[in-house]
């Protein structure tokens, strides 16, 4: 019944291209969506991990979680070195980490920080170690793929976030790479990690530590110290809270006495993931539409050719075909299109999730897989199989109810 199925196919071949790529759309058009939005969620959860609060300048509070938390956007501003200690003093507030953003190298962000960041995500070093003394820098593991950089190695940072080769270099200024990390799946792996006083160093702003010491051997008046102190700022500090208390209570305050702003990184990717839902559904509602159209289509294209070959059915009738034969005949035309169509769909929506994670950097940055498999993506499998089926069943019922020797007769 099958080599029979196939070669009713092949005589319409036509048609057949057409219903199956028809559902093809339908299936991967859901699979792109369900790929995305599954993929967005787990990625923001996991580069957010251990991360309750993002402090920084005033302005978009999605701004300052993008680009101090994800680093896909630019930061709002700087805020003073003192917000470090003042937010470590705080009751509930059990760590408080500093990133210092600015620079990058190749289109990778380098980060002054401690190395308490990399230990909040969970990354652990390949080889070599931790940076500890300025200008040594620790690298993740895609920047490791992509630039080949190796232990010892040497380069310099651009002014700029986003360009390939960045703005100005600082020649002057080399970072040695003494570590690498392993590979985590989160943010990390695309960042180059330095101390907060390597990226003041490189931009000719002096180190308040340093600063200090050379008041007390230098003589160098408190008006001209309090100076350099000040221009020692930071981009945003990261938070973690060791009680409930503090988070209902510190980001609260922050907003309204004072002159930085506290965000939350759960509301904040909420708001976004709600706003891109919006979408989402809208397009995901039209690929259901169109996966009910390809079943439609299925079921015409085979109610047409059945009443073409109604002569053929009523012939299997009469040399001894049973009801049920007839009808696994025609259901495994539905199936056999259906089941096309949801291969090529798969081949597609993931086809299309690796071209766009290869040519757009923001959702390669986002670590969009196309290698990656969802089990919802057995559901729409399901869905499509089971409209091909239903579509191939109504016609194949139709043709059991009409009379054989009418039909015949009609035949001659």
């Amino acid at each position: 019944m099958i080599g029979l199925s196939l070669a009713y196919l092949r005589d319409r071949g036509l048609n057949t291209a057409l219903n199956i790529l028809l559902l093809a759309l339908s299936v991967a058009s859901l699979v792109i969506l369900l790929l995305f939005s599954s993929q967005l969620e787990n990625r923001f959860d996991k580069d957010a991990q251990g991360i309750d609060m993002v402090v920084g300048a005033k302005g978009s509070p999605l701004q300052l979680i993008l680009s101090s938390v994800y680093h896909v956007d630019i930061p709002t501003g700087n805020v003073p070195l003192d917000t470090v200690v003042l937010l470590r003093r705080q009751l509930g507030v059990a760590e408080a980490i500093p990133l210092a953003l600015g620079d990058s190298f190749r289109s990778f962000r380098i980060v002054g920080t401690e190395p308490a960041y990399p230990a909040l995500l969970g990354a652990s070093l390949a080889d070599g170690r931790m940076f500890a003394a300025k200008m040594e820098a620790v690298i993740g593991a895609d920047v490791a793929a992509r630039t080949g950089a190796k232990l010892g190695q040497r380069f310099v940072g651009g002014h700029g976030m986003s360009s390939g080769d960045g703005g100005p270099k600082h020649e002057e200024t080399p970072f040695i790479v003494v570590g690498r990390l392993a590979p985590t799946g989160t943010v990390i792996d695309r960042l180059i990690l330095t101390r907060v006083e390597s990226v003041w160093g490189v931009h000719g702003i002096k180190d308040p530590v340093e600063d200090h010491h050379a008041d007390h051997h230098g003589g160098e008046s408190e008006e001209a110290h309090a100076e350099h102190a000040g221009a020692a700022e930071v981009t945003a500090v990261l938070v973690r809270f060791g009680s409930p208390i503090a988070a209902v209570r510190l980001p609260g305050f922050i907003n309204r006495q004072t002159n930085l702003q506290a965000a939350v990184p759960a509301v904040e990717v909420s708001r976004l993931l709600a706003l891109v839902g919006v979408g989402l559904d809208a397009v995901r509602a039209f690929a259901v539409l169109l996966m009910l159209t390809a079943g439609l289509s299925i079921f015409v294209a085979l109610l047409t050719a059945l009443k073409e070959r109604e002569g053929d059915m009523a012939m299997l009738r009469v040399i001894g075909a049973s009801r049920a034969a007839i009808i696994g005949q025609v259901a495994s035309e539905g199936l056999i299109l259906a089941s096309a169509g949801a291969a090529l769909g798969l081949l597609l929506g993931h086809g299309v999730i690796g071209m766009a994670a290869a040519n757009i950097e923001q959702l390669r940055a986002l670590g969009l897989n196309a290698f990656a498999f969802h089990p919802g993506e057995a559901l729409i499998v399901a869905a499509a199989l089971g409209i091909g089926l239903i579509a191939a069943l109504i016609p194949a019922l139709r043709v059991l109810k009409t009379d054989i020797a009418e039909t015949l007769a009609n035949a001659r």
